[in-house]
């Protein structure tokens, strides 16, 4: 059984009709929903895990400079 101790707590107006129309939509008390969210908060952040590299490829070098305008329509509109 565990030990549950009683706080105050300042929670702002907004939040706390938010809080309440939460709780009421789920059928959960309040506190269950602020212990629950201050778990989620106090939760030692995960480690980020190593990527494998993204695949790469040979395209066949530059077909068009995308800084050069004319260059880009004549390629993709075929002047």
């Amino acid at each position: 059984m565990g030990f549950h101790m009683k706080t105050t707590l300042v929670i702002d107006d907004r939040v706390m009709a938010h809080l309440k129309r939460e709780a009421a939509r789920t059928g959960r008390t309040m506190s269950d929903l602020v212990e629950d969210a201050l778990r989620r908060l106090l939760e030692p952040t995960r480690e980020v895990r190593d990527l494998h590299p993204l695949p790469s490829f040979k395209s066949g070098g530059v077909l068009v400079d995308i800084a050069d305008r004319e260059a880009l329509y004549r390629a993709v509109e075929g002047r």
